[in-house]
């Protein structure tokens, strides 16, 4: 009897380049140390209650288990239930992420959305002889989400606003917002949280909304200017309560079209700067596409750049 293949019919998948793939999310904490979790889209009641207790979760009418008895509002039960499960067993340093559905009832009905979230604790980075044990904190795990927004194309438009949360230390949560639209949340752990979960040291979360972090910027070619750039640093002083963000949005608005980038390289507080007060260095990178800047053109953009922070924040140059 002769013997047939059966045939099969390939199809490309489309692969838009407006939506990043969410494997490059997940390669990505994999590289930054991370390990992926799975857990159960059925919670502890308890674990909600202390987690996410401004929203209602839908309870199931035959739960496997009293333990399992409600749909998750958030990837963090499911994250910390795995790291005491883990710490139990003297794991002291771990990363964990998973990316999952979240259900959240509203006045419409069940709405279920895709997130992508980790959690961190112990050592900032593996013990070793060249550096001295440091434990992680806050701006470990912020690069770690800020190497996820860069996937995008645009981090530029996403913006860090300090809020709080009910399961977040207070002044250690911030809100990540895109064009006004919340896209996740990332803090350490508040410490009544922690107690009440039974969890060992400080313990940092995120997590992110994947349909606004997955949407990317189209790449668009554009010439590279033939005229070198000019660099201006400076240092102003401001109050202690005007954050980084602010300053980046008013020095973006007065550098106009010459402005390639800004960026912050030194916080300094103390002697020579009033108390409550800070000083911010932050570096002016200056470049045009038709011509070579002379320092009158240089001088007088920093000059706007300078009297907008001083109309706005009511800064002044340190010297």
């Amino acid at each position: 009897v002769p013997s047939n293949r059966p045939l099969t019919r390939l199809a490309m998948s489309p692969r838009p380049e407006a939506q990043a793939p969410l494997e490059r999310f997940t390669e990505t904490l994999v590289q930054r140390g991370f390990q992926e979790a799975i857990t159960y889209s059925f919670i502890d009641p308890a674990f909600q209650k202390v987690l996410d207790p401004e929203r209602e979760p839908l309870a199931l009418a035959n739960p496997i288990s009293a333990d399992l008895a409600v749909m998750r509002t958030s990837l963090w039960p499911g994250l910390l239930k795995a790291l005491t499960h883990n710490q139990k067993r003297q794991q002291s340093r771990m990363r964990l992420f998973e990316h999952g559905l979240n259900f959240v009832p509203t006045a419409d009905g069940l709405r279920q959305e895709p997130y992508l979230g980790g959690v961190a604790v112990g050592l900032a980075l593996p013990e070793q002889w060249g550096l001295a044990k440091r434990p992680l904190d806050f701006f470990d795990l912020k690069a770690d989400v800020e190497a996820l927004l860069a996937l995008t194309g645009e981090p530029e438009a996403f913006t860090w606003v300090a809020a709080p949360h009910p399961a977040l230390h207070p002044g250690q949560s911030a809100r990540i917002e895109r064009a006004g639209t919340v896209v996740g949340w990332l803090g350490a752990l508040h410490p009544r949280v922690t107690q009440i979960l039974d969890i060992e040291g400080d313990a940092f979360i995120f997590e992110l909304r994947l349909a606004d972090l997955q949407a990317a910027r189209t790449p668009v070619f554009r010439d590279l200017s033939r005229f070198p750039a000019s660099r201006r640093d400076i240092a102003i002083v401001v109050d202690e309560t005007v954050a980084a963000q602010a300053v980046y949005d008013c020095i973006h608005q007065r550098g106009g079209e010459l402005l390639r980038n800004v960026y912050l390289f030194d916080v300094y507080r103390g002697k020579g700067v009033p108390e409550g007060r800070k000083s911010l260095a932050l570096g002016l990178i200056l470049q045009d596409f038709s011509r070579n800047l002379t320092d009158h053109i240089v001088e007088e953009t920093v000059s706007g750049i300078l009297a907008g922070l001083t109309e706005q924040f009511d800064a002044t140059l340190r010297v």
